[in-house]
């Protein structure tokens, strides 16, 4: 009888143990991914600042990047450097989280390891680099030269790197939809069909997305935005056709 709740409560302490395990490895490849970024804090300050380029006021010099703070210049070196090593240390927390979810699924389902990994990595870098490519030195530009030199912008860095890397993170995870929406079909939680019907209520979501992201309220930056996204959700709706879970009652006659 006193065995009984032990048999009961072991494989919840197990998944705990291991959902510890796989925290503490994966905080392990953010501090050594922060680290090495950190070593490489006036490059990155220099790539975040790239996008004020694209404003007239900043390369007519009427544009000025200051710190208030004392401690800004260390803090805000390493806020951009814990997002950078994120990105580097990414890869490697994915692979915790697979090897963390690996165990309740069938063996057909583990061989998605390499291609989630790979598949959610790649998408949070193309959606980092269009926004910083394409969206924010529009965004940039239209918000610093609003007034045309009517004022003189005194942009703090701190704030301004805080914006950029939320901005980025922000189009790094729009561009996750399509392996989220394979990752919901092939668990049930959603499918073609079912996604399809909602595409309205997707195109008001993409919306107010767009709204929220873009600062500016220029039609052009939001539909640079919205366009991007829609298309994303377009592609998740093909990949869960794709990757949609067959009854076992339907699979001889697709197969045939």
């Amino acid at each position: 009888m006193r065995q009984e709740p032990d048999l009961k409560t072991a494989p919840l302490l197990d998944h705990l143990e291991e959902l510890r395990k796989r925290i503490i490895i994966s905080l392990v490849f953010l501090a050594i991914g922060l680290v090495i970024a950190f070593q490489y804090r006036l490059q990155l300050i220099e790539l975040v600042k790239m996008p004020l380029q694209a404003s007239e006021q900043y390369q007519k010099g009427h544009v000025t990047v200051v710190t208030q703070g004392l401690t800004d210049q260390f803090f805000l070196a390493l806020n951009l450097s814990f997002w950078a090593g994120l990105a580097l240390a990414l890869p490697f927390i994915l692979w915790q989280v697979w090897a963390f979810i690996a165990p309740g699924l069938y063996p057909h389902e583990r061989r998605w390891a390499l291609p989630f990994i790979v598949g959610a990595g790649l998408s949070f870098l193309a959606g980092a680099v269009f926004g910083y490519k394409l969206v924010l030195p529009a965004m940039v530009g239209f918000l610093l030269d609003f007034l045309a030199g009517a004022v003189t912008p005194l942009l703090n860095l701190r704030d301004y790197i805080g914006t950029v890397t939320t901005f980025l993170v922000a189009f790094g995870l729009a561009f996750e939809l399509p392996i989220l929406a394979v990752i919901l079909t092939r668990i049930g939680l959603v499918n073609h069909v079912m996604l399809r019907r909602a595409w309205r209520f997707a195109l008001v979501g993409v919306a107010v997305a767009a709204a929220i992201i873009t600062p500016t309220p220029d039609p052009g930056n939001m539909l640079l935005v919205a366009v991007p996204l829609y298309a994303l959700y377009e592609l998740g709706v093909l990949l869960s056709r794709v990757f949609r879970v067959v009854p076992a009652e339907e699979a001889p006659a697709i197969g045939t």
